[in-house]
């Protein structure tokens, strides 16, 4: 019993998986029959293929290039494919060149020159520009002086900061110091004199220069 094969519907595949998978297949289903074409009928084929996913797949013949193939069709047809894409180009071109000159020739005016042939509106229009662009000039200028001042202003006040917190241990140190101790040159046999001073009797302890003759280093004389 023959079974008919199902006639498939030619419609665009919904799932992605799916369509590429397709797409692949009957890919390489077209390029075997070009192959096949070359071979057997020594034609020249050339097959372009841009997939959904923006890849492109080219098949063309060994004996020739894209290139060949679309000058010769445009020779046997007597039509040109880029004629209308060169005008194109060079409409944009002219256009650009002109822009060009423009803004070559505003340059000059703002400097100063090609005035001669400025109507008195012009004159005045460009006068108008070249006053808001050195007003936007010194904002801008005013803007990086305010900058550096403030920026100076802190280094300032944090070097005063520093040097206040120097001199406020210095203090705290001679304070402690004078509190303790007095440091006094006898000029004589003793080395140096401490007075330690509190509500009793004074009391000072003597330190000896090591060439005495005594048996003990310190002397202490009790008032």
């Amino acid at each position: 019993m023959n079974m008919a094969r199902g006639k498939i519907q030619i419609k665009r595949i919904e799932n992605a998986t799916n369509r590429q998978v397709t797409f692949s297949k009957r890919r390489n289903g077209i390029f075997k029959k070009a192959q096949e074409l070359t071979v057997l009928c020594d034609a020249k084929v050339s097959i372009i293929m841009c997939s959904s996913t923006g890849k492109v797949q080219e098949y063309v013949s060994s004996s020739t290039t894209t290139k060949q193939l679309l000058d010769e069709y445009q020779r046997r047809l007597k039509i040109d494919l880029w004629s209308s894409q060169y005008e194109k180009m060079q409409e944009n071109l002219k256009n650009l060149k002109e822009v060009n000159i423009n803004l070559k020739k505003e340059i000059r005016q703002r400097l100063g020159e090609s005035l001669n042939d400025l109507s008195l509106k012009k004159l005045s229009d460009l006068e108008q520009d070249v006053d808001n662009c050195l007003r936007i000039i010194r904002e801008r200028k005013l803007r990086a002086i305010s900058g550096q001042i403030v920026t100076h202003r802190k280094k300032v006040r944090r070097e005063e900061e520093e040097n206040r917190k120097l001199g406020n241990g210095f203090i705290i140190n001679a304070k402690e110091e004078d509190q303790h101790s007095e440091l006094v040159d006898n000029e004589g046999h003793y080395d140096s004199v401490i007075r330690f001073q509190n509500e009793g009797p004074g009391i000072f302890a003597l330190r000896l220069q090591p060439n005495e003759a005594l048996s003990s280093q310190w002397m202490s004389i009790h008032e």
